[in-house]
């Protein structure tokens, strides 16, 4: 970087092994900087970094820059292609958007500190999958298109003479309310069938928030409430298993939709469920750039952040997963 000034960018934690350091020459990340890993040992868990200038990236300079969408939704997507990259040939902690170091003694520090935590974590999810599951209360149109289409027709009603409108309107928002009376029953036998799905095949779970606005619309456009939005960590060996299970979860649910997705990265299961995951929570944070979030990590369509970002400090936003938007999660930040 011609001299200037670096501080160290830290994008997942795994094993070192010569294979892995010769697949990563040639990857670049965030600001088209070369990932390396630190230390370059074959001896417990290592950083992935990239070396980042730092005028750009020091804590004054974040605050600026993640008010930039499109800075934004660039660098997640940076970040989230070396973690993709990551998980093809090795077990990966993701760790959040922008984690930050002064320098490498500091974050070899950092890592000689966790180092018996992030072996562990890692131990849990070789060979394990994450996987996003979605339940979706369908849209009055879209439910009622879907009721008709399982309606034999030998049961459709005979016609009628005409009601007054005060009676139609009336006889209109009494079939709209049992409607919706209806979807909610359906999508709480949805969610208890994949709950049973997921104690078969499943290991780990974490529930997420739920989605509102534009991210509530499928890959097909349409609407609906989100009222389930979980992550389910899955052996290798149970994924055809989990999927063919819940493809067939809704088949008789038509007022409610279950959207999948996956294979992704282990984001939500970077570090257990505790009230201290986050090493460097007391460290100190830069910019909050709070943004609507998705659960799955991959950034096709937006991206996920909360937290600041600062140098030295526990400096992270959550990156995402599915091709709505990004995912916060609660990978360990950086502390100096």
């Amino acid at each position: 970087m011609n001299g200037e000034p670096s501080l160290i960018y830290v994008y997942a934690v795994t094993l070192p092994t010569q294979e892995l350091r010769e697949r990563l020459a040639g990857v670049h990340g965030v600001g088209d900087t070369p990932v390396t890993l630190l230390p370059p040992a074959d001896a417990g868990p290592a950083f992935v970094i990239s070396q980042v200038p730092a005028g750009q990236w020091a804590e004054e300079a974040l605050r600026s820059r993640f008010e930039d969408l499109a800075w934004l939704e660039d660098t997640a997507r940076a970040h989230h292609h070396v973690i993709q990259f990551l998980t093809e040939h090795a077990t990966v902690l993701p760790l959040r958007l922008a984690t930050l170091y002064q320098d490498g003694d500091r974050a070899l520090e950092a890592l000689r500190e966790q180092q018996d935590t992030f072996a562990a974590r890692l131990a849990l999810l070789a060979h394990h999958t994450e996987y996003g599951v979605k339940v979706y209360i369908a849209g009055d149109k879209a439910s009622a298109d879907a009721s008709a289409d399982t309606q034999p027709a030998s049961s459709a009603p005979a016609p009628a003479a005409a009601p007054s409108p005060g009676k139609a309107y009336l006889q209109a928002r009494r079939a709209q309310h049992h409607a919706r009376e209806d979807r909610y029953l359906q999508a709480g036998q949805a969610a208890d069938r994949i709950a049973a799905i997921a104690a078969r095949h499943a290991t780990h779970t974490v529930r997420h928030p739920v989605q509102t606005g534009p991210l509530t619309r499928g890959e097909n456009g349409e609407n609906g409430e989100n009222i389930l939005n979980d992550a389910h960590l899955v052996p290798d060996d149970e994924a055809e298993a989990f999927r063919a299970a819940l493809d067939q979860a809704g088949q008789d649910l038509p007022g409610i939709r279950i959207e999948v997705t996956g294979p992704w990265a282990p984001y939500s299961f970077a570090m257990p469920p505790t009230a201290s995951t986050d090493p460097g929570a007391d460290a100190g944070a830069g910019a909050d750039a709070d943004t609507d979030t998705d659960t799955d990590p991959d950034p096709d369509a937006g991206t996920g952040t909360d937290g600041g970002a600062g140098t030295d400090t526990d400096a992270g936003a959550g990156t995402g997963a599915d091709a709505d938007a990004g995912a916060d999660t609660d990978a360990p930040g950086a502390r100096s």
